[in-house]
């Protein structure tokens, strides 16, 4: 039997992606790792055991290629109504409430699915 333990998003500038999920999210940073060429820092929610890694490349100054965005992460939230003004007043709704769904896109171009939980 196999347990999700984390998905990664490649970033260009860390501290914004940061901000970024902990406003959006409420995500926070749960452990690091650093080499001499990268930074890894896994946020999460202090929920559940999932979180998300952010790379951040040293040396990376290009935009990362996200191809035809046809991935996402998807995240469920009790509090719908309430995250949906949210993501509205940071300006970060890609595709706007359904109903249903909704998706919000990081920094980088990401996009996250909201979903009614």
């Amino acid at each position: 039997m196999y347990r999700f333990n984390h998905f990664n998003f490649n970033v260009l500038d860390l501290s914004r992606s940061l901000a970024f999920y902990a406003e959006a999210l409420d995500f926070h940073p749960v452990r690091e790792r650093e080499t001499d060429s990268y930074r890894l820092v896994y946020v999460g929610n202090g929920i559940d055991d999932f979180s998300l890694e952010l790379t951040w490349l040293f040396d990376r100054s290009e935009p990362y290629d996200l191809g035809e965005e046809e991935y996402h992460l998807a995240l469920t939230t009790a509090d719908y109504d309430s995250s949906y003004a949210r993501h509205q007043a940071m300006g970060c709704v890609a595709q706007p409430d359904n109903g249903r769904f909704y998706f919000i896109q990081d920094p980088d171009g990401y996009w996250i699915e909201i979903l009614r939980g």
